[in-house]
């Protein structure tokens, strides 16, 4: 006979796999800036550059976040893989640093403001060696 307690099905999700507050409206920021072109530096509102991107969109979510990728990771909630959820910053190391960031929009997708000559856009992630983060 199989026992599968109630409590254990509804039960609220732990902090670390609650969505951010502002995850969602971060997306929808981040989606509404599709095609807007990359320009190094740019923190919006027609320019971006990846961590300009994420700054812009979370600040009008709410949650200010600082300016440069690695900062933002430092100053945000790390989580697992398995964690994640739409509204989550995907961060891509470079060597020491964070060289990238983006908002993650499920399905393995971000939205993000790629490199120069490029223009914000969802992209499947590419590579296994990210890191996630939650802007709590």
């Amino acid at each position: 006979m199989l026992v599968i307690s109630v409590t254990a099905l509804f039960a609220p999700a732990s902090p670390a796999q609650a969505a951010s507050p502002y995850g969602t409206k971060a997306v929808a920021v981040a989606a509404s800036k599709k095609g807007a072109p990359y320009v190094y530096g740019a923190t919006g509102p027609r320019e971006f550059d990846c961590s300009g991107l994420t700054l812009y969109a979370f600040r009008k979510a709410g949650r200010p976040l600082p300016r440069t990728a690695d900062a933002q990771y430092e100053s945000t909630q790390h989580i697992s893989r398995s964690q994640r959820t739409p509204g989550d910053l995907v961060f891509f190391p470079n060597g020491g640093t964070m060289g990238h960031v983006g908002i993650y929009a499920g399905q393995d997708k971000i939205w993000h403001a790629p490199k120069p000559g490029t223009r914000v856009r969802l992209e499947r992630i590419w590579t296994d060696s990210v890191h996630y983060s939650r802007a709590n």
